[in-house]
C-alpha cells in the first residue's frame, strides 16, 4: 500500500492549497519542501514585496503631507528597517502555512524531492535519503528568475527580485530590464525610496500585456514621477565592476548609448523548476519546459499531476491555487469547473497601481468582436478626489451584440482590490444590465465601476 493517497511536491501558494483541500476532503496527504513553507510566493515574492511596496507608499504619502494639509518634518527612509520589516511579515506568513499544515494533518517531509516512479519520490536532506510513496502525486515546484545569458546575476550589482528584496545597499541609480510586473513594481519601489530609475522594455510599450490605454496612462504617469522609460530598447551589453554595473543600451531609434548605473535589476520572465526532478525519465510532456496538463491538472503520465508556474500561463499566485483546488476535488473523485483563463485577474502593484481581467480591446477586436467600451476617469469621482488620488481610469469592454463583459482594465489607486468584482461578473456571465442594475455604495471608487459600464452605452452621469 502507498505511504499516502496524495504526496504534493512543493509548498507555494498552489502546493500548499492543494494539500490543504486534499486533506479537508479526506484525503492522506504529504508534503515535499525543500526551502521554506509558502514557497516563492509567500517567502520572497507577493507578500514580501507588497510589504516593501507598502513602506515605499508612506514614505511617499509623508513627502507629500502638505497635501493634506499637514506637516512631516525630519522624513527620512532607512532602508535596512524597511526590508526587516519585510521579512518579518513574511516569516509571519510561513509561519501561519506551518500551523494550516498540523490543523489538517499533512505530514512535511523537508528535503529536495525527486520522482523515482510515476508514484515515487526520494526526499533527500542533509545527506539521508528516504523513498514516498503515493497513489497521487502533484508537482508543484513553481519556477526562477530568468538570467541574462551574457550577465548571471550576481547578488552585488545584477540582481534578480530576490536579490532586490534584500539589497545589500539603497541604490542610488537603478536599471530595471523588463516592465513585466515584477520589473515595474520594483522600479515603482527604488523610485518612491529616492533612487533614479531606468526601465528598459524590448517592446514597444511598459507593461506589455495590459490594454494599451493602460500602458500609455502608466509610462507618463511614472516619466512624471522621474522615471526614465525607454521602450523598443535591449540591452546589448552589462558588465559588472567592483562598485558599479555599465550597460549599453540600444534605443528605438538605434542608437547606442552606454551608461553607468549603480545596480541592475533583471526581470524579463521565469524558468520552470522541471530540472532534476526525474520528469524526463518518466516522460512527462513539455512545452518549452513548462508541463503540459488537461483542464483538471493532469499531465500524460497517470497519476502525476501539475499546477502553478510549471505550467501554462498566466504564471500567478492566484491562478496556481485555484489549480490547485482544482487538482485535489479531481484526484478525491469529484467534477470541479475547469478554470477559464480569462476569468484570471492580472494585479500590478506599482503607484499607481494595475489591474485587469479578460481581452483588451485590441485583442477583443482581434477575436472579431463588435464592441462597445466605457472608461470613467478617477477625476470624475468624489472619493478619488477626497483621498487625493485623482489619478487613473476605469475602461470596460464589452460584446456589443450580446452585452458579455469582455475585458475591463484599471489604472489607479486600489484597483487591484477593485478588479474582483469585474472578475465576478465574468465568472457568473452577467452581462451589461447586470451592473447596470447594480447599486454601488456612494461614496466609493468602485462607483467608477458602474460608470464605466454606463458609460460604454452612452448613459454615463458624472463625466
Amino acid at each position: 500500500m502507498a505511504d499516502y493517497d496524495l504526496v504534493v511536491l512543493g509548498s507555494g501558494p498552489g502546493g500548499y492549497v492543494a494539500a490543504i483541500r486534499a486533506a479537508q476532503l479526506g484525503l492522506k496527504v504529504a508534503i515535499v519542501e525543500r526551502e521554506n513553507l509558502g514557497g516563492i510566493c509567500l517567502n520572497w515574492g507577493c507578500i514580501p514585496t507588497k510589504a516593501l511596496l507598502r513602506s515605499a507608499e508612506i514614505y511617499h504619502y509623508m513627502q507629500h503631507a502638505g497635501d493634506y494639509g499637514l506637516t512631516a518634518a525630519s522624513i527620512s527612509a532607512d532602508i535596512d528597517a524597511v526590508v526587516k520589516r519585510s521579512r518579518g511579515v513574511a516569516k509571519q506568513l510561513n509561519q501561519g502555512v506551518t500551523h494550516l499544515m498540523k490543523k489538517n494533518k499533512i505530514t512535511v517531509h523537508m528535503g529536495d524531492g525527486k520522482l523515482l516512479a510515476a508514484n515515487t519520490l526520494s526526499v533527500t536532506k542533509d545527506g539521508k535519503t528516504e523513498e514516498v510513496t503515493a497513489k497521487n502525486i502533484i508537482i508543484a515546484t513553481g519556477a526562477r528568475a530568468r538570467d541574462l545569458p551574457f550577465a548571471p546575476a550576481d547578488g552585488k550589482h545584477i540582481w534578480t527580485y530576490r536579490h532586490a528584496m534584500v539589497p545589500p545597499e539603497m541604490p542610488k541609480k537603478l536599471l530595471v530590464i523588463g516592465s513585466g510586473a515584477i520589473g515595474i513594481e520594483f522600479a515603482s519601489f527604488y523610485n518612491d525610496m529616492g533612487a533614479d530609475i531606468t526601465v528598459v522594455e524590448m517592446l514597444d510599450r511598459i507593461v506589455p500585456v495590459e490594454d494599451a490605454d493602460v500602458s500609455a496612462f502608466l509610462e507618463k504617469s511614472l516619466t512624471k514621477q522621474g522615471m526614465t522609460i525607454m521602450t523598443g530598447a535591449g540591452v546589448e551589453s552589462l558588465k559588472a565592476t567592483a562598485t558599479a554595473v555599465s550597460a549599453t543600451i540600444k534605443g528605438k531609434d538605434g542608437k547606442v548609448v552606454t551608461s553607468e548605473f549603480t545596480h541592475c535589476i533583471v526581470a524579463i520572465g521565469i524558468v520552470p523548476n522541471t530540472e532534476n526532478i526525474g520528469l524526463e525519465a518518466l516522460g512527462v510532456e513539455m512545452d518549452r519546459g513548462f508541463l503540459k496538463t488537461d483542464a483538471n491538472c493532469r499531465t500524460n503520465v497517470p497519476s502525476l499531476w501539475a499546477i502553478g508556474d510549471i505550467t501554462a500561463p498566466p504564471w500567478l499566485a492566484h491562478k496556481a491555487s485555484h489549480e490547485g483546488v482544482i487538482a485535489a476535488e479531481t484526484i478525491a473523485g469529484g467534477h470541479p469547473h475547469a478554470m477559464d483563463p480569462l476569468n484570471i485577474p492580472g494585479c500590478t502593484y506599482c503607484h499607481p497601481q494595475v489591474a485587469s481581467v479578460g481581452l483588451t480591446e485590441a485583442k477583443a477586436k482581434e477575436a472579431g468582436y463588435d464592441v462597445k467600451v466605457g472608461n470613467f476617469p478617477f477625476m470624475g469621482n468624489g472619493k478619488a478626489i477626497a483621498l487625493g488620488e485623482a489619478e487613473g481610469f476605469i475602461k470596460t469592454v464589452f460584446d456589443a451584440k450580446t452585452g458579455e463583459l469582455l475585458g475591463a482594465h484599471m489604472v489607479g489607486a486600489e484597483v487591484t482590490e477593485l478588479i474582483q468584482g469585474y472578475t465576478i461578473g465574468k465568472t457568473a456571465e452577467l452581462v451589461e444590465a447586470d451592473f447596470m442594475h447594480t447599486v454601488f455604495p456612494h461614496p466609493t471608487l468602485s462607483e467608477m465601476m458602474h460608470e464605466s459600464v454606463l458609460g460604454a452605452y452612452g448613459k454615463m452621469l458624472h463625466m
